[in-house]
């Protein structure tokens, strides 16, 4: 078996850096999407504000990473914990990508809202803290559903082939 110089092996250690290095800075360029909101943090209790206790004003939500290619954003908002099953408080789209943000109560013109509108957390008292899980979805192009009719299924069936990203926020509640 022929012996390899010192320096041979110092330059296949070079070569393996330079690539381990190339493929981590590729993958550190490729920031994840994510949803935030001013309001409550992951996993947080959402304020009263936003809730049937208090204003019910929708809920403001922020955005980074917005992927290349993305004409809009959309949304789902639902209750797993609700004791008739999957409640779901609200579904919209038209979300434009910038600014990146949603504002509390007053959506900007071009968002659309399905079927249901805003409705806030609002669990029955003394049921516990439920989960609210808001989903923001990137897209490539505009779902083809109807604007005051399309569920929460209407548009995950629209949206099919067209998330370039997705994250999800989590907020609690209990009355």
């Amino acid at each position: 078996m022929p012996r390899r110089s010192p320096s041979a092996a110092l330059l296949v250690l070079v070569a393996v850096v330079a690539v381990v290095g190339h493929v981590v800075s590729a993958s550190a360029a490729r920031k994840p999407f994510t949803v935030t909101s001013p309001a409550f943090g992951e996993g947080k209790p959402i304020p009263e504000g936003f809730t049937c206790s208090g204003a019910n004003a929708s809920l403001p939500l922020r955005w980074r990473n917005v992927p290349k290619g993305t004409s809009q954003l959309a949304l789902v908002m639902d209750d797993p914990d609700s004791p008739i099953g999957t409640f779901v408080h609200w579904v919209a789209w038209g979300i434009p990508p910038k600014p990146p943000r949603l504002p509390e109560e007053t959506l900007p013109p071009a968002v659309i809202e399905g079927k249901p509108s805003y409705i806030g957390p609002c669990p029955p008292p003394g049921a516990g803290p439920h989960h609210y899980r808001i989903a923001v979805y990137a897209l490539d192009e505009p779902p083809q559903v109807t604007a005051g009719e399309a569920t929460a299924a209407d548009l995950r069936a629209a949206i099919k082939g067209h998330v370039l990203a997705k994250d999800r926020l989590v907020g609690t509640y209990e009355r």
